[in-house]
Formats: structure tokens, C-alpha cells, sequence
């Protein structure tokens, strides 16, 4: 069984399989955020959902997450990563289960809660243990493969929901997009068990649970009328909870600077947000988070829609996706020695190409597309994102000291989460809306992609300043 060890001891350290192991615990949270999508409307039939239902299936999850994933980064700090990570893990896979399993609509919205919960309690463990523990090259693979695993398993959520639903074996249909966790999470335990090294700050800090419930609290006013205003046709209890959320947001960082300068440990240190490099790295994340995440779910939408692709041939549009993360994984670490911080910016601009690209084709083609003619843009898309967001995470931890890695692991995936979630509600929202024009569904898809690619266009440069910070 693995030792356990301090953070800061030279004899924590990673085997290549141990690495994988816990890679595992990050690719299949985002994995579930993204596969449930094709599976939205055989839960509807199934369920009798509304379609405000439905986007709590993927809301509650998200929403849940985010608001605990700071607070997991700091208990794996305090109690144990790997002890962490395996509380976590078994409570995805026992909540996975009873989702498949779920009689119900009410009850399947309680049981994502949990599984989003018991998944912000593993995932922050991943990135902490990581930096704890390895060092060079290593370290640079090792945090290159979790931004793989995130957008790989965004692209495979997509393409295996598609499969299941299509291949609905022995008539389980969307139950298997919750099933599929249950046999690869019992893997990845079990090798945790046996391979993972305990790690841990050497000097435990209590939670702050005050910020806990702020920041939860903020997250919720936000997160939640986003996610089922437009459903519900935006009434009066939404829009008190969006302008609650600047003033719960000054509340939340008066309370951490407080908390700071009494010398108590404050759940996000703002010490820790003002180093340059956080502050660039964290916003650079929250620009690609959100249209990633947007641009994902409005894409699933239209291609489902008015380009009658079924659930398989819509999950397979992401393949060429998935498969330019891949190789951006395992040349990581090479790009970043030989471009250094400035692999970012090159991404922002190859991504821009990508959205363009795919923009054109979409406004040239539509309705008549399919895997094939979105194939390229695809690639170049997957691409380019893939070299923004797996040295994104390296750039970010290296700001962090070792003994608070929790803190700034859970700082990134908080970021990720709520901004995948925004970027669903935002710019599937905006695209909603122009989809209801006259340039139709394509039209309004091609829009969002030409819209992405001036974010990131407007987002070199800014990156740029990640090799002065």
C-alpha cells in the first residue's frame, strides 16, 4: 500500500501509473458535466421533465461542484489528499449508480447534488497531490495531462452519451450515461488505494466555513437563475438573486480579507489573488472556460436540431476534437520548453482559426453538415484549445506554495466549473436568441464561432503578459 508522507518530504512521489490513477479522478466529473447532454431528451420522455428540469440535470451538478471545491482543496491539505481523493471517489461512483437508477425527476436532481458534491471533493486532490510531489518535466506532463483529461473528457462525454443512448443496451437507454461511471470508478479506487502516496500540508489549517457559505452562497445566486431563467421566462425570484450576487461578492471578499489580516487561514487568500501570474492565469480561465463551455453546449443544440444529426452522429462531430487534445497531451511538456508561456497565446490564435474556420463552413453548408465537413475545423479548434488549457493549470499551480496546492488546485476547478456552467447559460442564452431570427439555428451557431474567435484574438496579447509575470 502507498506511504503517506508530508508535501514538502522528497520521498512523495509519483509513479507513471499513480499519475494516471489520479488523472482518472478528473476526467470523470468533467466526463459526467458533458455526457449527460444527448441524454437530455430520452430523460425528458422517460421522466415526464420539463425542460426547466432538464437543465437542473445538468445545473444541480455543476452548481454543486463549484461551490464545494475550494472547501475539498482545503480538507485535502488538512486530512490527507489521497484519503480525500478515495472519499470522494467512492461517493461519485455510490451516486452514479443511484442516478441510473433514479425512479424519478425529483430524485434524480437530488442525486446529481451529491454526485457534483462527492466530485468536488476528488477532483481538487488530482492537481494538489500533483504539485505536491513532482517536480520538472514531470510535474509539466503530469499537469498537461489534467488539462487533457478536461477537454478529452468534455469531447468523449459527448461522443460515448451519443453511443449509449443509441446503442440503449437492454433497454436502459439514458441510465447507461450514468452506469458507465460505476466499473472505471472501482478501477481507479482500487489503484489509489494501492499506488497513490498520502500527502498533506505539513501544518494543518482550519476551514473557513463562513467563506465556505459565502462563496457557496454567491455561486448559487448566480449559477442558478442563469442556468433556469431563460426556461422559466426570467420571474421576479431570478433577477433579485443576480443583483444579490455583487453585493454577496463584496461581502465574501471583505470577509477573506479580514479573515487574512487577523492572521487566520481565509478559504481564498487574497495574498494569493494578487500575485500577477494568478491574476492573469485565472482570468485567461474564465475567458476559455466560458466559451468553451458555450460553445460546446450551442453546438450540441444545432447539430441536433435544424442539422438533424442523431446522437451518435453528433457526438462523433467531436472525435477530431478529442483526438487534438490527445496529441497536445503527449507533446506537452516539449512545447512548453521550447515556447515557454507563450504556447498560451499561440493557442488563443490557432483556436481563433479553428472558430472561424468552423464558422464558415457552418454559414456555407448548413443544414447539410455532418462529422466530415467539420471535421478540420474541429481538429484545428481541439488544437488550439488544447494549448491554451493544459499549461493554463501549470502556469496558475506554480504560483501557488506547495503546502497551500489544495487551495489553488480548488481555485482552478472552481473557475472551470463555474465558467463551464456560465459559459453553458450565457452563450446558450445568446445563441437562443439569435436562433430564433432569420438566420436560423446555423446562422446563430456560425455567430457564437466568430464571436469566440474575437475573444481569443483579444485574448493574445493579454496572454502574452504571462511571460513578464
Amino acid at each position: 500500500m502507498a506511504a503517506d508522507v508530508d508535501a514538502e518530504s522528497p520521498s512523495a512521489t509519483l509513479s507513471p501509473i499513480a499519475v494516471l490513477t489520479l488523472i482518472g479522478g478528473a476526467f470523470l466529473p468533467i466526463l459526467s458535466f458533458f455526457i449527460i447532454n444527448v441524454a437530455l431528451p430520452t430523460i425528458g420522455t422517460d421522466l415526464d421533465a420539463s425542460k426547466a428540469e432538464l437543465q437542473l440535470v445538468v445545473g444541480t451538478y455543476g452548481i454543486a461542484n463549484a461551490m464545494l471545491v475550494v472547501v475539498g482543496g482545503r480538507l485535502g491539505d488538512a486530512f490527507g489528499r489521497r484519503r480525500l481523493f478515495l472519499i470522494g471517489m467512492a461517493g461519485f461512483t455510490l451516486f452514479s449508480l443511484l442516478c441510473g437508477l433514479a425512479p424519478n425527476i425529483e430524485a434524480l436532481l437530488v442525486l446529481r447534488i451529491g454526485q457534483g458534491a462527492l466530485a468536488a471533493l476528488m477532483t481538487p486532490q488530482v492537481l494538489a497531490t500533483i504539485a505536491a510531489t513532482l517536480t520538472g518535466v514531470s510535474r509539466v506532463r503530469a499537469v498537461g495531462m489534467f488539462g487533457a483529461a478536461g477537454g478529452i473528457g468534455a469531447a468523449v462525454g459527448q461522443i460515448l452519451g451519443g453511443v449509449l443512448v443509441s446503442a440503449d443496451i437492454a433497454g436502459l437507454g439514458w441510465r447507461l450515461v450514468f452506469f458507465v461511471n460505476v466499473p472505471i470508478c472501482l478501477l481507479v479506487f482500487v489503484a489509489a488505494i494501492v499506488i497513490v502516496p498520502e500527502t498533506k500540508a505539513v501544518d494543518r489549517l482550519a476551514v473557513d466555513g463562513v467563506g465556505a457559505l459565502l462563496l457557496g452562497t454567491t455561486l448559487v445566486f448566480l449559477l442558478l437563475p442563469l442556468t433556469e431563467g431563460r426556461a422559466l421566462g426570467w420571474p421576479l425570484w431570478t433577477l433579485l438573486m443576480l443583483g444579490a450576487v455583487v453585493p454577496m461578492t463584496l461581502l465574501f471578499g471583505g470577509h477573506q480579507r479580514r479573515t487574512e489580516r487577523v492572521g487566520k487561514p481565509a478559504l481564498v487568500p487574497p495574498s494569493v489573488l494578487r500575485l500577477r501570474g494568478m491574476q492573469i492565469g485565472l482570468t485567461i480561465a474564465v475567458a476559455f472556460f466560458a466559451t468553451f463551455g458555450g460553445f460546446m453546449f450551442a453546438f450540441a443544440l444545432a447539430t441536433q436540431g435544424e442539422a438533424g444529426m442523431s446522437p451518435l452522429e453528433g457526438g462523433l462531430t467531436y472525435l477530431p476534437l478529442a483526438a487534438s487534445f490527445l496529441v497536445v497531451s503527449i507533446y506537452n511538456a516539449a512545447l512548453q520548453e521550447r515556447w515557454g508561456p507563450s504556447i498560451i497565446a499561440r493557442g488563443w490564435a490557432i483556436q481563433a482559426v479553428g472558430y472561424i474556420s468552423c464558422g464558415i463552413v457552418l454559414w456555407s453548408l448548413w443544414p447539410n453538415v455532418g462529422p466530415l465537413t467539420l471535421a478540420l475545423p474541429m481538429l484545428v479548434i481541439g488544437f488550439g484549445s488544447g494549448l491554451v488549457m493544459m499549461p493554463l493549470f501549470g502556469v496558475v499551480m506554480a504560483q501557488v506554495p506547495a503546502e497551500q496546492a489544495g487551495l489553488g488546485s480548488g481555485l482552478l476547478i472552481t473557475t472551470q466549473q463555474t465558467c463551464i456552467s456560465l459559459g453553458a447559460a450565457t452563450v446558450g442564452t445568446f445563441y437562443l436568441a439569435v436562433s430564433t431570427s432569420s438566420l436560423g439555428q446555423g446562422g446563430a451557431l456560425a455567430v457564437v464561432e466568430f464571436t469566440i474567435a474575437a475573444i481569443s484574438i483579444v485574448a493574445v496579447p493579454f496572454s502574452l503578459r504571462l511571460c513578464r509575470s
